[in-house]
Parts: C-alpha cells; sequence; structure tokens
C-alpha cells in the first residue's frame, strides 16, 4: 500500500494556502505565542508591533521550551560519594552518573 502526505502551508490570518508562509513567535505578558504568515502579514504585524519595539526596554531572548533544568542534589557531591564508595568497598566508575544504589547506601549510613 503507498501513502502520499500532503503538507498545506496556511497563513494563520487570512487562511490562504502559501508555499512562502512562516512561522513567527512572539511573547506579551509572558505569553510566547506562534504564527504562521506569509512575508506580507508579516510586515503587518511587525508595523504594528514597530512603536512598541522602538520604545520598549529588551530583557534578553526569552528561553527556549524543553526540558526543565534541574536542581540541585541535596547531599554530598559525585565526588564526596566516590570516595565514600570506595572507602566502603562498593564498585564505582572514576566518572559518569552514580547509581542511585550507591546514595542510597550512603543515605542509610548517614
Amino acid at each position: 500500500m503507498a501513502q502520499k502526505v500532503v503538507t498545506v502551508y496556511t497563513d494563520d490570518l487570512t487562511g490562504k494556502e502559501s508555499d512562502e508562509v512562516q512561522t513567527h513567535t512572539f511573547s506579551l505578558n509572558g505569553v510566547n505565542y506562534e504564527i504562521d504568515l506569509v512575508s506580507e502579514n508579516y510586515d503587518k504585524l511587525f508595523d504594528a508591533l514597530a512603536p512598541f519595539i522602538t520604545n520598549g526596554r529588551k530583557t534578553g531572548r526569552a528561553k527556549a521550551s524543553g526540558r526543565p533544568r534541574r536542581g540541585a542534589v541535596d547531599g554530598p557531591s559525585a565526588e564526596e560519594l566516590r570516595a565514600w564508595a570506595r572507602e566502603n568497598n562498593y564498585p564505582v566508575n572514576d566518572r559518569g552518573r552514580m547509581p542511585a544504589s550507591i546514595r542510597e547506601a550512603y543515605d542509610k549510613a548517614h
């Protein structure tokens, strides 16, 4: 069986199909937005926002979405765990992630 996938690019403002549609992002009040526009409609958006952009203050670039960063792990560092594990005859590598079993054993001992 053959299957054909057709991607249709549509301007979000006009609803018209076009091969020249591009995705644009902007942010307002901490909410990120994405809109698909042909260049003519992007120019309209940019012209409408231009006075606010010109007179506004830059606060930096928006952070990319994705996985949230993990906070610091409570307890000893990996180096401290490795030293403790070696002193207590646990096999550990010189680098890399510490196994949870060693971290648990350390927690029980302290």
